[in-house]
């Protein structure tokens, strides 16, 4: 069933799609859609064929992946913040057959479509032209407004996501269809099942979360506003002017809005908002706190990933009163902590956090089936990350597995340390590690970012957290950055801080 076509028919006056001044109706974005898909079946390209989208936020990126998916091909993302060699490494890893690409991405194209001898068509989707190039413009003239006629293959929902990762290349995460009825729970224990709902769309399409949530919104008939760029006070108008009721932030984009003056933010109504979701990394108490003092009882966050979907939900009301958790098990999950043997761990103990598979995980990491072995335990998908689980069913991230450090044969997981920490008004940003001790294996490193203008010193920092945290979990020693490496998501880069530490060792525990 084109549910998509079936919202165009019920609401033709309604915005589907609005970024900026453009406004697309549900008929309007639906009639692209269909001109687009007939045309990419008219450059024969078959169902199953992977089609990259590498554009900013725009009505294009969202109608390259729109388009693609009821002619059987399969969207994937382009993290538009890579080098020409990665690039390069994605448009052949993936076999893509056809490329999307903006103006603003034309000259990383240009540099490597003599390596990239695996794309078939070059789509151009700005004011350029090229010779070796067809242009989207031409392919809305030529497609048949009339709807594509789905096929067995087809997939709603389809996508090849490549994660980011901390190290080695990045894997391919597939999914040839998404059901939508699986979808329906997880949409209404977020309240997004309405489709009166205006979703905002802030961070990356190139992201899963993002895109993925545009997508569950038109699913549902709701109108989708676009953002080309974050801007914290921009969001705000944005909300204001188009009485946006939902929209996905990951903790960087919150904690940006936030920490803008109160003097702006009491310019703008964001009465209207009523569902904020906020995943991809652990959030300061204090930032939360400070969203709910703001838009009200709107905050929603869950546990999830590329790979494994949305696996817990915390709700508004349970925010404030379980601190630091993300949430209970979200409908139809079965989750499971598990020791290094595959045992259950008991209630309040770290285990790796493992989900049972259901419809809408993963099929595999694509030309890796390496990876899709080492990530399962027969029924059950993990993705690394270390979690508790209290006595109410409510589950705590403790870090990822990898980042655990074991000083003196003592577990101790750097997420909870960092809470800690964040909580110091002259802190910005930390990140807790372990480096080598010849005694202890381990010991604690806390790499910190002060607030601008701010003055501590390390005794300052290590007296913090013994306020905070027990003594074993207290940092020994404390570095001060002007800035920390992000990847394009915003995520702090750990890795990269931890691994001068550790440069020449042939064991690292």
């Amino acid at each position: 069933m084109d549910v998509l076509a079936l919202h165009a028919a019920r609401q033709p006056d309604k915005p589907a799609l609005i970024e900026g001044e453009r406004v697309w109706s549900w008929p309007e974005f639906v009639t692209r859609r269909n001109r687009l898909g007939h045309a990419l079946l008219g450059l024969g390209l078959g169902p199953g064929a992977h089609v990259i989208v590498y554009a900013g936020n725009s009505l294009e990126h969202y109608l390259a992946a729109a388009g693609a998916r009821p002619a059987g091909l399969i969207p994937a993302p382009m993290n538009h913040r890579l080098v020409a060699e990665e690039v390069a490494y994605i448009l052949d890893h993936s076999d893509a057959a056809a490329v999307f690409v903006s103006d603003q991405f034309l000259p990383v194209c240009e540099a490597v479509r003599e390596q990239a001898w695996k794309v078939r068509h070059w789509i151009l989707m700005g004011e350029a032209r090229r010779e070796w190039a067809v242009h989207l413009d031409d392919l809305l003239a030529e497609g048949s407004p009339e709807p594509v006629e789905l096929s067995a293959d087809t997939g709603f929902g389809s996508s090849l996501i490549y994660t980011g990762g901390t190290t080695g290349k990045p894997k391919g995460a597939l999914r040839r269809s998404v059901d939508p009825q699986g979808l329906m729970d997880t949409l209404r224990a977020m309240d997004l099942l309405d489709p009166s709902h205006v979703h905002l769309v802030a961070g990356p399409m190139y992201h899963s979360a993002p895109s993925g949530l545009a997508l569950y919104s038109h699913l549902v008939g709701a109108t989708v506003v676009i953002m080309p760029k974050f801007d914290p006070e921009r969001a705000l108008e944005q909300i204001q002017r188009h009485r946006c009721t939902s929209t996905f932030m990951a903790p960087t984009l919150l904690k940006r809005i936030v920490e803008l003056p109160a003097s702006v933010r009491a310019r703008y109504d964001v009465s209207s908002m009523r569902t904020i979701i906020m995943a991809a990394a652990p959030c300061p108490m204090s930032v939360k706190e400070a969203v709910i003092a703001y838009f009200g009882p709107a905050l929603y966050e869950f546990y999830g990933s590329t790979e494994l979907a949305v696996n817990t939900i915390l709700r508004p009301e349970d925010v404030l009163r379980k601190p630091g958790s993300c949430g209970q098990a979200a409908p139809g999950r079965e989750i499971a902590l598990l020791d290094d043997d595959g045992r259950p761990v008991p209630v309040g103990e770290p285990g790796e956090l493992y989900v049972k598979r259901f419809s809408n995980i993963l099929d595999e990491y694509y030309k890796d089936p390496e990876a899709t072995r080492e990530m399962r335990r027969g029924e059950w998908y993990s993705v690394g990350d270390v979690a508790r689980m209290d006595a109410d069913g409510f589950y705590y991230i403790c870090d990822r597995k990898r980042d655990m450090i074991i000083s003196a044969g003592v577990n101790i997981y750097p997420a909870e340390i960092e809470d800690a920490l964040h909580r110091h008004p002259d802190i910005q940003d930390v990140a807790v590690f372990g480096v080598p001790d010849d005694d202890w294996g381990e010991r604690v490193h806390a790499a910190v970012q002060l607030q601008p203008e701010a003055r501590l010193t390390a005794e300052d920092v290590m007296a913090f957290a013994r306020r905070h945290v027990a003594g074993y979990k207290v940092p020994r020693e404390v570095s001060f950055h002007e800035d920390f490496p992000r990847d394009a998501a915003g995520k702090l880069l750990k890795r990269v801080l931890r691994e001068p530490y550790w440069a020449g060792r042939a064991v690292r525990i």
